[in-house]
């Protein structure tokens, strides 16, 4: 007596279950590459689940769509091992495989990554805090950079004032030495008395002096506007900071890009996902791999003979009706002929 698990499982493989019946020898085969099929398919429904959970955050549409995707991937799987026809030519069916072992591998990266991105969830996670992070710098500096010419340029412009100031300071000075030093005679003429010449340098440090008191009153008046411009902008630059709003990444996309990140950073986790990858690439090749290298054994030769048959009975059937439009075209005009043909190839149609 066949069990039920059983049964489940050559369903799963997309064999005859009749023909099957037929072939002891071939039913442990044929439920274990439905068991690779159906867990394969499970494996797909979860993957799915999880990778849409991340974009969704709802538990019950990802675990709708999950379970969608996981079936579809059963039944594409189901098909591309049932339509495998052993022929008793390795070469033939090598060819015949090739196509059906590419999709197999692209399902089963496709159903490996999310997986990945649950293994190594606790990884990605602190690399998600580190990325995140990052942004947040990156768009400081952007915010920074907008306002730091402009303060830079200000701070130029204060140092360039106070520098004026300076050197009509250190002019000043230098004219009142020169005429201290004409009035002491330690300079110049030197002759000691307040003559003609010391009133002339000292009428210059004077007229200095004023200069000097009238561009201090001008460019303190002009430092104090450019520091309140300066003040102005920072003011503005912090608020900006302040308004910064830091992305929380946890998207299918993000959680990608820390993964890879991962894998460049640590070999540990690269080679930890190359791995799960073949591992999952081997299992979903696995039913193509079992049909392609196993024998032709009683249940290929009794679905191979089950076709010749259909073949033969129909190329038999058209035999007899081929003979019955000769026999009636001999006896029937032009116009009956041809009447007769028409229905003939309407009814071998619906057939």
């Amino acid at each position: 007596m066949v069990s039920k698990l059983k049964q489940f499982f050559w369903i799963c493989s997309g064999a005859d279950i009749a023909t099957l019946k037929q072939c002891p020898s071939e039913s442990t085969k044929y439920a274990g590459i439905g068991a690779t099929i159906f867990f394969t398919g499970l494996f797909a429904a979860l993957a799915a689940a999880y990778a849409l959970f991340t974009v969704f955050d709802n538990i019950y549409a990802a675990s709708v769509f999950g379970l969608l995707w996981g079936l579809m991937i059963f039944n594409l799987d189901r098909y591309i091992v049932s339509s495998m026809r052993k022929r008793g030519d390795f070469k033939k069916e090598l060819l015949m495989a090739t196509p059906r072992l590419l999709l197999a591998i692209i399902i089963s990266i496709v159903i490996a990554k999310p997986l990945e991105l649950k293994i190594f969830e606790k990884e990605i996670n602190g690399e998600l805090s580190l990325m995140q992070q990052e942004d947040l710098n990156r768009k400081s500096q952007e915010v920074k950079g907008f306002y730091t010419n402009d303060i830079t340029q200000l701070d130029l412009e204060v140092e360039r004032l106070k520098s004026e100031i300076l050197t009509k300071e250190e002019e000043r000075n230098s004219l009142q030495q020169l005429a201290r030093e004409e009035a002491d005679g330690t300079g110049g003429t030197g002759q000691r008395n307040a003559g003609p010449i010391y009133r002339i340098k000292k009428a210059d440090a004077e007229r200095a002096n004023e200069e000097l008191t009238a561009l201090k009153t001008e460019n303190q008046r002009l430092i104090d506007q450019k520091l309140k411009q300066q003040d102005s902008l920072n003011a503005v630059m912090a608020s900006a900071l302040l308004e910064i709003e830091q992305i929380k990444l946890g998207g299918m996309a993000s959680r990608l890009e820390a993964l890879s990140r991962l894998e460049k950073s640590s070999d540990a986790i690269c080679w930890a996902s190359l791995f799960i990858m073949i591992l999952f690439i081997a299992v979903e090749c696995a039913p193509v791999l079992v049909k392609l290298m196993s024998p032709e054994g009683p249940y290929d030769q009794l679905i191979r003979a089950e076709h010749y048959d259909y073949k033969a009975a129909h190329h038999e059937k058209m035999a007899k009706v081929n003979t019955l439009i000769k026999k009636r075209k001999s006896k029937l005009t032009k116009e009956e002929q041809e009447y007769v043909e028409d229905k003939l190839n309407l009814e071998l149609n619906k057939t």
